[in-house]
């Protein structure tokens, strides 16, 4: 059991995708006017699932979250067509649902609307297996959303410190249940394949959990180290499109960034999942590309410094070193109270390693040949909550899984040199 992408009344299949861009008008506004582009006259009494990107808990306009009156906006087009719609998140490991839709002011939106708030982890997860999958063979999907008869994704535009950059295919990512969204991040290297596994992953899940519908909130756009800790960035537009690897590369234009340095876009595009090429998509209206503003990409490079702690780095991609930097800055403080006796903590990260010290905490997959040197977490990279449950041994559901500033912790925060414009990102290993 699948997405059923066959009827999509968004698109036509005799022509090439089209992606609509409004900007300058405010966020409801400028959603309300790409939405006029399109035709939803085949939503009449369609059951029709909104997944904006409320993954973490973040006040409206910060550049972590989608933008209440985005999602206001789609609502009220929606519900003006005779739809019957519902709003639902799972959120990252630590937050909790309702929570974070009430930091956004979505409780109220919402009540105003007699919209459903749906927290998708709720119900039993759903195994859909993955036939075209590379790296995934199953994934464990929230119920909800393949009950829905139409699945729109409204991301907000994120540069993103693993995949690149995270728009409306990666947004689905939130569509799987609880912490099986961070397995994407444990797999092993594959096989006769350099890219990294959490990339061609998110490609698989493509082939199983495309959105009908791609609404993509540059309202307040985030640069540099997205998703959570990076800066926001005004941009006052909207994308939208049927065809939602399409209006992630009409995105990644908006944002300066290149579809061939965003793997899972690259690699979906590939497969036929969607279009990647701008020559083959139709954008309105013809002077969209005057509203692009590059953004900071995530640093190539990052010098994590932090007291009492260790940091040998042998060639580490920068995947593993913003996890490290983001997890020293949350929990830095309590991490020696999983070490007791010791006051200085060494880490390793990369492959470039010979030998490492005995009692080394080894991050990533590429550290797992010195794991019998001392405590080694697994991943590609490894996520926040996984490294303390393999320190402390046990489960930890407060822990979040990358931090906003609202989170991290004020003292004793690493230091990092990143330089203000960085060159494309690519984690190769």
């Amino acid at each position: 059991m699948a997405i059923n992408l066959t009827d999509n009344p968004f698109r036509r299949a005799d022509q090439r995708p089209q992606v609509h861009v409004a900007h300058g008008h405010g966020a409801y506004e400028n959603t309300r006017a790409v939405l006029a582009k399109l035709d939803l006259s085949g939503v009449r009494g369609k059951r029709v699932l909104l997944k904006p990107n409320v993954g973490r808990i973040a006040p409206p306009g910060s550049g972590i979250t989608t933008h209440p009156q985005v999602v206001a906006a789609a609502m009220d087009a929606f519900i003006e067509a005779g739809a019957q719609i519902a709003v639902g998140e799972s959120p990252i490991a630590g937050v909790k649902t309702l929570e974070a839709f009430a930091a956004l002011g979505l409780d109220v939106i919402a009540h105003q609307r007699k919209c459903p708030l749906i927290d998708l982890d709720v119900r039993p997860a759903v195994r859909v297996p993955v036939p075209e999958g590379k790296a995934i063979r199953e994934l464990k999907v929230c119920a909800d959303v393949l009950e829905y008869d139409l699945v729109v994704s409204i991301p907000v535009m994120k540069m993103h410190m693993h995949t690149g950059v995270t728009l409306a295919i990666k947004n689905m990512k939130g569509c799987l249940w609880r912490r099986s969204k961070v397995d994407l991040h444990m797999l092993p290297p594959l096989d006769g394949d350099d890219e990294i596994p959490i990339n061609v992953a998110i490609a698989d899940l493509a082939s199983v959990l495309r959105p009908h519908l791609a609404i993509i909130d540059g309202t307040v756009a985030m640069e540099g180290l997205g998703p959570s800790a990076g800066e926001p960035r005004e941009m006052n537009v909207v994308v939208a499109g049927a065809d939602a690897f399409a209006a992630d590369t009409v995105a990644c234009a908006l944002m300066g960034v290149k579809v061939r340095d965003v793997a899972h876009l690259r690699i979906g595009g590939a497969r036929g999942y969607g279009v990647v090429n701008l020559k083959s998509i139709a954008v309105s209206p013809p002077g969209w590309r005057k509203w692009a503003q590059p953004l900071a990409r995530p640093p190539s490079s990052i010098d994590v410094r932090y007291p009492n702690i260790t940091v040998l780095d042998r060639n580490a991609c920068s995947a593993c070193q913003s996890t490290l930097l983001l997890f020293l800055r949350g929990y830095g403080r309590q991490l020696f109270d999983y070490f007791p006796g010791k006051s200085n903590l060494t880490v390793a990260i990369g492959r470039g390693h010979a030998d490492v010290p005995t009692g080394t905490l080894c991050l990533g997959n590429c550290t797992a040949r010195h794991r019998d040197r001392g405590i080694y977490v697994r991943g590609c990279p490894p996520v926040t909550s996984e490294i303390l449950r393999t320190i402390s041994g046990k489960p930890l559901s407060d822990v979040l899984d990358g931090l906003s500033r609202t989170h991290e912790s004020s003292a004793d925060t690493p230091t990092e040199k990143m330089p203000d414009k960085c060159p494309a990102h690519k984690h190769k290993n």
